[in-house]
């Protein structure tokens, strides 16, 4: 039945379970999910994880019209053999010629490229002929780059191929139907005023989310999956002893050390949680007593920020020392008062922290050290936590490097509730990913010559030594 405003979701997730849902009852026989990124990831995964089928992405690029670019004048869709669609009703009014379009044409296949391998680095991608292709979107406005997909994934020769999307124009549903074999929409509607108005939260997914959503899906499908073995040993962070826990991941590609707050400790549950995905997706992690026991039976400390950052600096400079993490880029994830305390450490360490994540934190209480924070910074806040939602609004306004507030919609201050911890975790994951490089490797050793007899030995030391990373 076609309504006349349509059902809203809360987010792209939900609209993804319920497509799932829809698509499970068809009784698809092994079938390939294809994602239109970057809104139709989190949908798709949602109908990936349900089917337990494999998920994969499909580039688009719209060809601009010459003079009027927001006109479609054809698309060009990647694949091993890339396909290019052109509307020839408009190549006659534009009169766009053959020269233009292969500039047009090269232009969007180096963008595409780009995409292709920021979003899926060295992993090869799903040939679609012979398979039954479920081509997926968060919805359908005009369709243009649906059609572009539907007709490159019939050449590339896939058997089957079925159109998946939570909300389109019926009007628009009708011409998809003139080319896939299924069209299955939750929401057609004959008022249509744009896809975001049926999303409670319908924001612009960053790189970093969709990367890892896209980690989520392939290591439970049989994607490459990071080694698994981590190294768990007890610590003590100098001067005070300071009991904690360091994970190493073989290969690590980061190190991420926790800022506690609000009386949590390193036995903190959520930090827990969200430190063993961090493990999974290859960062060693660091928990560890910011207060002794002492210090924490005065209530006082758990606010006194300045002590707070002084520990996470410790905990830093430990690190520094432990020949297995000592290299590794770092980012810090405090919570609650320790959001606070990790941007003030931040700030008085400066390029050594690579990125910050705080989770319900407290970013205000580092005052005036905000603006001169240089890591790039992701505020997490529950939708449901409105005095801590303003405090964070004004705070990020004062950070001068890459910054980011993302709220989880219907999550309070600790994210109790079911499946928020999770998007936290999934959230910092993806932003750790995209803001920690990977650790430099040593130049090889270079042959030393024989020093001239009128060079002294500490002038021959001088000028062949090399800093240490």
């Amino acid at each position: 039945m076609v309504s006349q405003q349509g059902e809203r979701f809360s987010d792209r997730a939900e609209a993804g379970r319920q497509l799932a849902a829809r698509l499970a009852a068809m009784n698809i026989k092994q079938p390939v999910v294809y994602a239109l990124p970057r809104g139709g990831v989190p949908v798709a995964l949602e109908v990936a994880r349900a089917l337990g089928a494999p998920l994969d992405l499909i580039f688009v690029r719209k060809i601009g019209a010459p003079g009027a670019p927001e006109v479609a004048l054809g698309a060009v869709v990647d694949g091993a053999s890339p396909q290019t669609v052109i509307n020839e009703e408009v190549r006659r009014h534009s009169r766009a010629s053959n020269d233009y379009l292969e500039r047009a044409r090269a232009h969007e296949l180096q963008e595409i490229e780009r995409r292709r391998a920021r979003y899926l680095g060295d992993r090869p991608q799903v040939d679609p002929k012979g398979r039954t292709v479920i081509i997926v979107d968060d919805g359908l406005a005009t369709g243009a780059t649906m059609k572009a997909a539907l007709i490159a994934m019939k050449r590339q020769g896939a058997s089957r191929i079925c159109v998946a999307v939570p909300v389109a124009p019926a009007e628009v549903l009708a011409e998809m139907k003139a080319l896939a074999d299924d069209v299955i929409c939750l929401n057609p509607v004959r008022v249509f005023y744009g896809v975001g108005a049926f999303y409670d939260d319908f924001h612009q997914l960053t790189d970093e989310e969709t990367v890892g959503l896209l980690r989520q899906i392939w290591s439970a499908t049989g994607g490459p999956a990071p080694d698994t073995a981590i190294l768990r040993r007890a610590i003590a962070v100098p001067p005070l002893g300071l009991p904690g826990e360091l994970a190493v991941p073989q290969a690590a590609r980061g190190l991420v050390l926790f800022a506690h707050g609000s009386g949590s400790s390193r036995l903190s549950p959520r930090n827990r949680m969200v430190a063993d995905q961090l493990n999974a997706n290859g960062f060693a992690t660091l928990l560890f007593d910011l207060l002794t026991a002492n210090e924490a039976a005065d209530r006082r400390n758990v606010f006194d920020i300045p002590l707070l950052a002084e520990r996470i600096v410790e905990g830093v400079v430990y690190a520094s020392g432990e020949p297995d993490i000592a290299d590794l880029p770092l980012g810090l994830f405090g919570a609650s008062t320790g959001g606070g305390a990790a941007l003030v450490a931040a700030a008085e360490l400066g390029s050594r922290v690579g990125a910050v994540v705080s989770r319900g934190g407290r970013p205000d209480l580092a005052g005036a050290r905000l603006a001169k924070v240089k890591a790039a910074t992701l505020l997490i806040v529950g939708g449901d936590d409105t005095h801590v939602i303003e405090l964070n609004r004004q705070a990020v306004a004062h950070l001068r490097g890459d910054k980011l507030l993302r709220i989880v919609p219907d999550a309070g201050h600790l994210f109790e509730e079911p499946g928020k911890l999770e998007a936290v975790a999934q959230l910092a994951c993806a932003w750790f990913e995209h803001y920690l490089p990977a650790p430099r490797e040593l130049k090889p050793a270079q042959a030393v010559p024989v020093p001239d007899k009128a060079e002294t030995l500490v002038q021959a030391l001088r000028r062949l030594a090399q800093p240490l990373p």
